[in-house]
């Protein structure tokens, strides 16, 4: 995002603001040690833009002193953190909602699942850590996760069959900008969706022009984030079966990749869509009718961390084929450096680079993404090859039949 800002004519920098991401995208943006000592050099007309979610607070203080602020609010935290607080904002909109149970800590749950076996889906108050699904029928991966993870307030969820697929939007403090997303992420390691819950694996997403889900869902909440006075982009993951749509969790912040993949079917560029809404005067914005299939490069120790690595350490990137002009656009860096002019991945992470393809097909949107990941190459390099294809193999029609498509 904020490279292809600059290959557009805008001046960025950028501010690491954990430690441990100190060193990310250096030699590749302006980076700076203390974003408020900008502040002068941002200005009444510049933009300040919040990546992270649980800063709303201070994001409405600076719009309360005249800055432009793009990213998202405490009602935006609330909904994403406190994931009971999210689904009772649902019910009262009227949305379906599974019989969700909240619980002030892990022993609470735990004994709770004792009594209720099933296969349940374990989600921790403030993101404390990743979404655990489970697989065990009688819930005991779950039972055993409670004992191990956090033993803060956590949130059981029954496991729902069905199309899981997203929808998001952004919100430019009065409204949802048209056309909205919609997404099916890809989470799992490996193909056929097996192996540790990462992330995002990679997403197939498109911006349909009649978008029945997004009405159906996270439009009618378009008053409440009015009324919070949001301005960021908002996601809503849901599954979608024979009784209805099921929201599962907000996503009040820029998603990583998402934001990457939605990239290339944005016509205008991002400062455009930006300078929308903070105008607050346009209600749409241009968008392709196109499929987009982005693929995520990693090497390990990627999906874990390893906070102490060194630099060192990091393995170079290479291109078979160096990319210039629109191709290179296709090709969002992530947790990357350069140096004397290498590239390399940070170990620290091992998220190298997000790949995306365009085209009025899913499949076509495949190859392209496939191609343009076999141009990168690193040690012991991995991605998945499979992103798109559970909705060609049948989630797409399902949710044709369904009237949602």
């Amino acid at each position: 995002m904020y490279r292809s800002l600059e290959r557009d004519g805008h001046e960025v920098r950028a501010v690491a603001t954990e430690p441990s991401h100190a060193g990310c995208f250096d030699s590749l943006v302006h980076k700076v040690p203390d974003w408020r000592a900008e502040l002068p050099w941002v200005g009444p007309d510049g933009l300040i833009l919040f990546e992270r979610v649980g800063v709303g607070a201070v994001q409405e203080e600076l719009r309360r002193e005249g800055y432009q602020v793009i990213g998202g609010s405490t009602f935006g935290d609330r909904l994403e953190y406190d994931r009971a607080y999210g689904q009772s904002v649902l019910r009262d909109a009227g949305l379906n909602i599974a019989d969700v149970h909240g619980f002030e800590s892990a022993p609470q749950a735990a004994e709770w699942l004792r009594a209720h076996p099933g296969r349940f889906v374990l989600k921790y108050h403030n993101n404390a850590r990743a979404t655990f699904v489970g697989d065990h029928r009688a819930g005991l991966d779950v039972l055993f996760q409670l004992g191990r993870g956090p033993q803060g307030p956590v949130l059981l969820m029954p496991y729902l069959d069905g199309v899981e697929v997203g929808v998001g939007a952004y919100f430019d403090g009065t409204r949802f900008l048209r056309p909205a997303c919609i997404d099916f992420e890809h989470k799992r390691f490996f193909n056929g969706e097996m192996g540790e819950m990462t992330g995002e694996m990679g997403t197939l997403v498109a911006y349909p022009e009649d978008n029945r889900i997004f009405e159906a869902s996270l439009a009618r909440l378009e008053p409440l984030f009015a009324e919070a006075g949001h301005v960021g982009y908002v996601n809503l993951n849901m599954i979608a079966n024979e009784q209805g749509l099921w929201p599962l969790e907000f996503t009040c912040r820029f998603g990583i990749p998402g934001f990457a993949i939605l990239a290339p079917l944005q016509t205008a560029g991002w400062g455009d869509l930006f300078a929308r809404m903070l105008a607050r005067n346009a209600a749409r914005f241009p968008a392709s009718a196109d499929w987009s299939v982005g693929i995520c490069l990693t090497v390990p120790p990627f999906p874990q961390q390893l906070p102490d690595a060194l630099p060192e350490d990091d393995p170079p990137l290479f291109y078979h084929a160096e990319p210039e002009a629109e191709e290179a656009a296709h090709y969002h860096l992530a947790d990357v450096r350069l140096e004397a002019g290498q590239l390399f991945a940070r170990r620290r992470t091992g998220y190298a680079i997000c790949v995306t393809g365009t085209g009025p097909t899913v499949e076509d949107a495949q190859r392209e993404a496939t191609a343009r990941a076999r141009n990168v190459t690193a040690p012991n390099l991995r991605w998945r090859t499979d992103i798109g294809d559970r909705f060609l193999e049948g989630e797409g029609e399902r949710l044709r039949c369904l009237g949602w498509l």
